[in-house]
């Protein structure tokens, strides 16, 4: 009988020294945390609150919710909805973005690509040009949404998100890893999530810009 994989697939090398990235900073960094899936007991938003609470305190990370948007209209772009406007501000405010989403057949959920389109748009005045971003795969199935994880990363290039590489995370078999009240029971995807979050700290710095002149 083959054995089942473990869940958690972390990347083979992650080319970080995580002795390194524990060290604190002075700036605490916002970060827009955008969770593709709206079900109620979602595994994704679980892992979105996990990653949240294991980020050190230079790091404040907060869900944004894209439940709310409209399907965008180019139409609407002269008297866009309140939900956009509202979506928009808080996006541009974060120094940074984490998605966390599901896999779709072999994509992302059409809602979190809608999110992507609004706060693209008006052309030139994209919330997401130059946010340092990262991005966490989850799904009850044994590949960690990989699909999903790669195609929005082709996104990510489009709208100018420089999107950390290593370590990669996609969490498989998201069904087993939390108890009945929903905590995680899993320390191997737990230490990885740590890595991660402290990886991204590290990438946010390196990539954030600084502020303008004046500002």
């Amino acid at each position: 009988m083959r054995k089942r994989p473990h869940p958690v697939l972390p990347s083979a090398r992650t080319g970080l020294d995580f002795a390194v990235l524990s060290a604190p900073t002075s700036t605490q960094r916002h970060v827009a945390v955008l969770v593709g899936s709206l079900r109620k007991d979602s595994f994704n938003r679980k892992i979105a609150t996990l990653v949240a609470e294991l980020a050190s305190t230079s790091l404040a990370l907060k869900i944004v919710e894209i439940g709310p948007l409209s399907l965008y209209n180019q139409d609407e772009d002269s008297a866009p909805p309140e939900s956009w406007t509202t979506f928009r501000s808080q996006v541009s405010a974060a120094d940074a973005v984490l998605f966390v989403t599901p896999e779709y057949n072999r994509s992302v959920p059409g809602v979190l690509k809608n999110a992507i389109d609004i706060g693209s748009r008006p052309y030139g005045k994209s919330v997401w040009d130059g946010k340092p971003g990262a991005v966490i795969s989850v799904t009850p199935g044994a590949l960690g949404a990989f699909g999903a994880n790669h195609h929005l990363r082709q996104t990510l290039v489009a709208v100018n998100v420089p999107a950390m590489t290593q370590p990669e995370v996609y969490i498989a078999g998201a069904g087993s890893l939390f108890d009945e009240k929903g905590a995680l029971t899993n320390e191997r995807t737990r230490e990885l999530l740590k890595k991660f979050v402290q990886a991204f700290g590290l990438w946010i710095e390196a990539n954030i810009r600084p502020p303008a002149a004046g500002a």
